[in-house]
């Protein structure tokens, strides 16, 4: 059985200069590690996001030669900790970008490096309209990595609402599952902590959600970085400021919650649903 581990949230506003948002950032992972966190978990785009006029600024470079990565790869290797750098705009050989997680271990090595999937287009009823998919490419893939307490599976923001990616990273052998994001606040406000609960209840996995908080130009972020237990409770809550929110794991937790409900292995597979005619009274 893996040992307990302390798993930190860092919850930040990012604008559009890049080098103001590693430093808070870096800042607040040392905050982190010296109270004892073990992982510490960023937000998604943490180190670039501003909207105006209709433009998404993220600050998009190669991955090799990305300022966030190589900070943090660095920073992981000095202080010797585990960092999920939430993720980042990576500009790919053809020009296009993807929205990138990676997970860095305490030697400063990317061990795992997932593209955000489902891309986020919504016309809210509010007026707001987001396009990613004009400024991102999806990726194609789930992805694990392995850590000294288990396998995580990375998604980021969006593909929160999707919850066959998070089964089927918990039926590979997923037993957190992190979840960056820079969610709005008028869908934070709504479906946040609910859907986080279910990804998390439904799979017996904690959840380590690092969330924007407050305004980017045009967009405002909801905060509530949550770190969600696999029987669905809130053990940590960001509230709706900047800082670190920081919660302890035990893996026991997890084999707790799903031999109680085993649902992951009740699976069943189904035939396509098809329309069902259905006739006229008579009489």
């Amino acid at each position: 059985m893996a040992q307990a581990f302390t798993v930190a949230l860092v919850q930040n506003r990012a604008g559009k200069h890049m080098d103001a948002n590693i430093a808070e950032c870096s800042d607040l992972v040392r905050q982190a590690h010296a109270q004892g966190a073990d992982l510490i978990c960023l937000p998604e785009m943490f180190s670039c996001l501003h909207s105006s006029d209709g433009q998404l600024h993220v600050g998009p470079h190669p991955e090799d030669s990305h300022p966030a990565l190589q900070h943090f790869s660095n920073l992981a290797s000095e202080l010797g900790t585990w960092i999920q750098p939430g993720s980042v705009a990576v500009e790919m050989p053809t020009k296009k970008l993807r929205n990138r997680a990676v997970m860095i271990d305490p030697t400063g090595a990317l061990v795992a490096q997932y593209d955000k999937v489902h891309m986020f287009d919504v016309d809210l009823a509010d007026g707001e309209s987001y396009r990613e998919s004009e400024v991102f490419e999806s990726g194609d893939e789930a992805v694990l990595a392995p850590t000294p307490w288990g396998l995580v599976g990375l998604t980021v923001c969006y593909d929160l609402r999707f919850a066959y990616l998070y089964r089927s990273l918990a039926q590979a052998g997923a037993s957190y599952l992190t979840v960056p994001a820079a969610f709005m606040r008028t869908t934070g406000k709504a479906h946040w902590h609910g859907l986080l609960r279910s990804r998390a209840i439904e799979t017996g996995c904690y959840v380590f959600a690092a969330c924007q908080w407050g305004s980017h130009g045009d967009a405002v972020t909801y905060g509530h970085s949550l770190v969600v237990a696999p029987w669905g409770e809130v053990i940590a809550d960001g509230g709706d400021s900047g800082g670190v929110v920081m919660a302890e794991v035990d893996p026991a937790q997890v084999e707790a919650a799903r031999a109680m409900v085993p649902a992951l292995r009740h699976d069943r597979s189904l035939r396509s649903p098809k329309p069902v005619s259905v006739g006229r009274a008579s009489g």
